[in-house]
């Protein structure tokens, strides 16, 4: 019997929810400014929605501070009312064409909502690999039922693949583990 089972395709499938798991954590705020804060915003610009990096420079001159240095001056205020109307409580400073957006300090109650969200994204990532493993279990035993595969074969790929689902798991874990600590930082 040939054996054509692929764990690489599910453990590629795997590791895009940890990788959609660390994007949700850059937009998650933190002590410190991250460009990354800003992606999620979306601008009424030129008759559409648009990302707000594509209507402006995002930077970070200090470690509480964000600038988005706008590039079309008539597009000034709807990247302020953008930024003020999104649910990250910014308040813009304007000043010509950029707009210094202080981060004022998080109070702990904050962080620990925060760190709440943050366990979410982690456990809608964890269901998401369980899901690939699910799929992975039910195409091995379609395989072993077609004659594919024989059932040793079936049992060790079963195996390797739950081997990956550990390893993702807690890739996972320490992911929110480290952004536990970053959010806590005072």
């Amino acid at each position: 019997m040939t054996d054509t089972f692929d764990i690489k395709e599910f453990r590629r499938r795997m590791d895009g929810a940890v990788t959609s798991l660390k994007s949700e954590f850059a937009g998650l705020r933190t002590g410190r400014a991250n460009p990354a804060l800003l992606d999620g915003i979306m601008v009424s610009a030129y008759g559409s929605e648009m990302p707000l990096n594509q209507v402006g420079g995002i930077s970070v001159p200090e470690p509480r501070m964000l600038t988005v240095s706008v590039w079309d001056k008539t597009q000034v205020a709807a990247v302020e009312r953008a930024l003020r109307e999104s649910r990250l409580g910014l308040n813009p400073v304007v000043d010509g064409m950029t707009m210094r957006i202080p981060l004022p300090p998080l109070t702990e109650e904050r962080r620990k909502e925060l760190v709440k969200i943050a366990s979410g994204y982690s456990e809608q990532a964890k269901v998401a690999v369980r899901n690939v493993r699910r799929d992975a279990m039910d195409t091995l035993k379609r395989m072993e039922k077609d004659g594919a595969m024989s059932e040793d074969e079936q049992k060790a790929h079963a195996g390797d693949v739950q081997k990956e689902t550990d390893s993702v798991i807690e890739n996972i874990d320490k992911a929110f583990e480290e952004k536990s600590v970053e959010i806590m930082q005072v």
